[in-house]
């Protein structure tokens, strides 16, 4: 028998997929109703019922729920040894073909990933040889992305060298150089949801499976290496080792990194 709260909260996860596409049975239920939950209370309504009515028709509310959902932690070099190995060992491995290089940041926040692949490819002279896409479900994340200023906690573990090269200091805040800016493509994009392109040789997605369940996990470990070129590489967070690579057609590259065999 359902309990009349987990009948509230179904019918609430239903209405949602079917207003904005977005599958909210696909992340951890438990996590996701205790953050959606203390949203629902802060914002004074009784029901999810009464919270879904609300959202459709206050895009602010709308807004902060996607923002509570995608929990938008962010900063550049994030796992800097992980950076490091894609700088000096597998970016040059996937350009020994002198190619151009086709590059996806998947639930890409507020841009500091795909802003600090960039800077990578710049020092490495072959930014404008590249294409970054970059996409998240947030459009208020995407927007901040779009805008490249951070604060300084963001920046804590970039190198010297880079902080030098393509920061400028505003006030308290630090701006993306207009080059990094200029080189990424952000659009809205729905993991769960959307079909992926093809032919990328790397993508980057980091510290957002951890919040989806085994079944979205399989799901999109193998969109992603239908995704990605032969020789291509994955690379994902530090909570997100891939135990079975070989299952989806991907091998161990390195820590977090999987090459598409």
């Amino acid at each position: 028998m359902i309990h009349e709260y987990d009948a509230d909260f179904y019918a609430f996860v239903k209405d949602v997929k079917k207003t904005t596409g977005i599958d909210l049975s696909l992340y951890k239920e438990a996590q996701m109703k205790r953050r959606l939950t203390s949203l629902r209370q802060r914002k004074g309504y009784d029901t999810f019922a009464a919270f879904f009515r609300a959202m459709t028709t206050n895009n602010a509310l709308m807004a902060e729920f996607l923002d509570r959902m995608t929990i938008n932690v962010s900063e550049f070099w994030r796992n800097s040894n992980r950076w490091e190995v894609l700088e000096n060992r597998l970016l040059p491995e996937l350009l020994s073909g002198a190619r151009k290089l086709t590059c996806w940041s998947a639930a890409c926040s507020t841009g500091e990933e795909p802003y600090s692949l960039a800077m990578i490819l710049a020092k490495l002279e072959v930014l404008r040889q590249a294409r970054i896409e970059a996409t998240d479900i947030d459009h208020n994340a995407l927007a901040r992305a779009k805008i490249g200023v951070y604060p300084d906690r963001s920046l804590r573990d970039v190198p010297a060298h880079y902080r030098r090269a393509y920061f400028q200091p505003q006030g308290d805040l630090f701006a993306v150089a207009d080059e990094i800016k200029s080189s990424v493509v952000f659009s809205k994009g729905n993991l769960l949801a959307d079909s992926f392109g093809s032919g990328y040789d790397l993508i980057i997605c980091r510290n957002v499976m951890i919040y989806f369940t085994e079944e979205a996990k399989q799901v999109l470990y193998h969109k992603f290496a239908k995704a990605l070129r032969p020789g291509g590489i994955l690379f994902v967070g530090s909570t997100e080792q891939i135990f079975n690579p070989g299952s989806y057609g991907l091998e161990t590259a390195d820590t977090f990194f999987y090459r598409k065999q």
